[in-house]
Formats: structure tokens, sequence, C-alpha cells
């Protein structure tokens, strides 16, 4: 018995042709082996949807407008396309033609102004002069991450450039130039915002959007477009929670119990208002509202951007306001009343302790004694008729 030879008819499934099934379609054929060193053309085209989708829709759009400036200057300052991978030298020209340095008249640039009109002329940038410091640094991440990506050496890496963008980082912080940041809508400002919306239905619906984005943690347009009857869930009357499966602190879609953001209160007796009074049910929350009340498409991050804005200027509020400023307005919020970090991180999605850290502080030194130690004594403040000081 043991010694039976065991044949491949003995383990392999018999077939009858009672049970094979009938089909008049060709047989499937294997393809042919691929090379193991190198990625097909499907393989690849696969790969480029992957990364499309995985990046946001503002992630694609400054990566395309980074890299269309680099060719249009490219082009003009080499007088040929602009191939990867760059040597270095094209990485130092690049910050020299945009990055300030005192001159013999004052601050200067290397880029000639015949070509800064042309790039101009060609819509390629706004205006004629350098670029902010945050947009120089952006598009040497862009030209970086397009070698990184196509595994090219990254000239941006390169010893001597990195010292150079050190040392440009440095000139500038010495002559007090900041990274621009939003102001932020705080709960005062935003109820002056909130004041302006009547109760129309786009009125309805700003107030609701302003409230959800402001009150769910500060969240960002991006996830104020995305969410929908499907992740926004009625929890009680005038109770929802807002399941963020996906954000910019949680690319890979974790499943977190930090996902779920509360939207309770004033902003969920908005939302109910606003979901009822528009009739919606389904698909996405905030909409498009057009002429005659007709609710429409879902609105952009773009249309987020434009109603924090419009609603800023019906406000009278002065200063530099945008979408982000209901998210920093939110951290700033929480630090002022004392919320604890822990609390705060968890409605916010932040990752980074410091980042938050930053608003804290800033609120702090608002309440901070040591501003004030004259307090409202002014003895001793006038002059005494004495010589002034030439120091």
């Amino acid at each position: 018995m043991f010694g039976k030879k065991i044949t491949s008819d003995a383990i392999s499934p018999r077939r009858s042709k009672r049970n094979a099934p009938m089909s008049n379609a060709p047989p499937l054929r294997l393809p042919g082996p691929l090379d193991p060193a190198l990625l097909d053309v499907d393989a690849r085209a696969a790969v480029q949807a992957l990364v499309r989708e995985g990046d946001s829709a503002n992630t694609r759009q400054s990566y395309q407008s980074a890299m269309r400036y680099w060719m249009g200057w490219y082009r003009l300052r080499y007088g040929e396309p602009l191939v990867a991978p760059l040597p270095p030298a094209v990485i130092v020209q690049f910050v020299v033609d945009h990055a300030q340095h005192q001159g013999k008249h004052g601050l200067t640039t290397e880029m000639p102004a015949a070509l800064d009109a042309e790039l101009v002329a060609q819509g390629l940038k706004g205006r004629l002069g350098p670029p902010a410091l945050a947009t120089l640094l952006h598009r040497l991440s862009v030209i970086g991450k397009l070698h990184t990506s196509r595994d090219l050496p990254n000239p941006c890496a390169q010893p001597a450039v990195r010292e150079l963008l050190a040392k440009t980082r440095r000139a500038y912080a010495k002559r007090g130039v900041r990274t621009a940041k939003k102001d932020a809508l705080t709960r005062e400002p935003l109820r002056a915002l909130l004041a302006t919306c009547d109760d129309s239905l786009r009125g309805k619906r700003d107030r609701a959007l302003l409230l959800f984005a402001w009150a769910s943690g500060g969240r960002r347009r991006s996830e104020v477009v995305r969410a929908t009857c499907e992740n926004v869930r009625r929890t009680g009357p005038d109770q929802y929670v807002y399941t963020l499966a996906w954000s910019k602190t949680n690319q890979q879609g974790v499943d977190l119990p930090e996902n779920d953001k509360p939207v309770t209160g004033a902003a969920g007796v908005a939302l109910t208002d606003w979901l009822t009074s528009a009739g919606i049910t389904q698909g996405a929350i905030f909409r498009r509202v057009r002429r005659g009340g007709h609710v429409g498409e879902a609105l952009t991050e773009a249309a987020v951007r434009d109603i924090v804005r419009a609603r800023c200027a019906l406000a009278g509020l002065e200063g530099d306001f945008s979408a982000h400023s209901l998210r920093a307005g939110f951290v700033t919020e929480a630090a002022r009343q004392q919320v604890p970090l822990a609390e705060t991180m968890t409605m916010t999605g932040h990752t980074s302790v410091a980042t938050v850290i930053g608003y804290f502080r800033r609120a702090d030194m608002q309440r901070s004694r040591a501003a004030d130690l004259m307090g409202d004594d002014t003895e001793g403040t006038e002059g005494t008729g004495g010589t002034a000081s030439a120091n």
C-alpha cells in the first residue's frame, strides 16, 4: 500500500465531460513573461493613476503650477527644454534668480529684467519681482520630488545647495521676513461672520458650513467638501458625528477612534436647518446654491475659501483671512479657553505637538501678567521737563 507510486493524475481533480463547463469564449492565454527589472507600459500607467488618486487636488494643482514655472524659466534661461536630472548649478542659479540679496543699491536678484517680464507675459507669474520665500522653497521642493520620484540623483540634496538654502533662510530671517500666516477666526470674529448669514438658502448653507468647519475641530476645506450624508451620521436631535476616514494626517485611512468628530450645539442646529431646507438626504452636504434657490453640485475647495473671504468682507473684518483661518481660529480659541492640549489635538487631528503648542503659547502671552506689569498706573509716565536722551 505504502509502496504504490503516486502520479500527478492521482492528485489532480478529475474532470468529466458531464461536469465540464460549456463556453464559446476563446480560452484564456497567459501573458508573456515580464522583465523583473522593468515596469511595462500598463504598470507605469497604473502607478501614475494611483499617485494621482492618492494626492489631493490642491497638491496636484500646486505641483503642476510649480513645474510649469520651472519649465518656462529653464527654457528662457538656458534656451532648451528642461530635462531631468538637473545639475546642482541649475538649482543654484534658480535660487539666486529668485532670492533677494544685498547689492550696491539695496536688495536685488540675478533675474534679468527682460526674462522676468517674459515670465509675466507668458502667464507663469502674476507680477514682476521676486516671489515670497515660501514660494521659492516650494518650487525647489517640487523639483526635488521630480528627481526622487524617478530614482534620479536629487540636486537639491547636494551639500552646497543645502548650505545655500540654509543661509538664504537665515538671511531672510535677519531681515525680519517671516512665513505669512493667515489671521485666526476665533469665537468673536466668527460670530461677526455668522451675523452676516440671513435666512436665505445661501445664508443657511454658509452658516452651517462655517460652524461645521469650526466647531468640529477646525476642519480643512478638503475635509469640508468631502462631508456627505453617508459619513456624517445623525446621533440625536441636532447632533451628528463626522467620520473622517481620510485626512492630511491620516492619508492611509487607518481606522482610529479620533476619526469621529462631533458636530453639536449651534453647529448641529445649523446643519439640521440647512439639510432640511435644502432637502439633502444623500451625497455631498455642502453644495452650490444657484439663482432661484436651486441646490446644485458639491462645493469645491476653492468655493469654501471664497465663502469665508466673502463673509469676512461682509463683516468688515480687517486682516488676511482664508478657509485656514477657521482651523487656526479653533486652535487659538481652545488655547484661550485653556482646553487641554490632548483634547484639542484629538479634535483637530494635529500630529505635531509643536504646531499646536505654538498656538497655545501665543494665547498664553496675551493673558500673561508679565505683559502688563505697569497696570493702569500712569504715574511717572509724563514728561518732567528734562532733556531727553539722544539715544
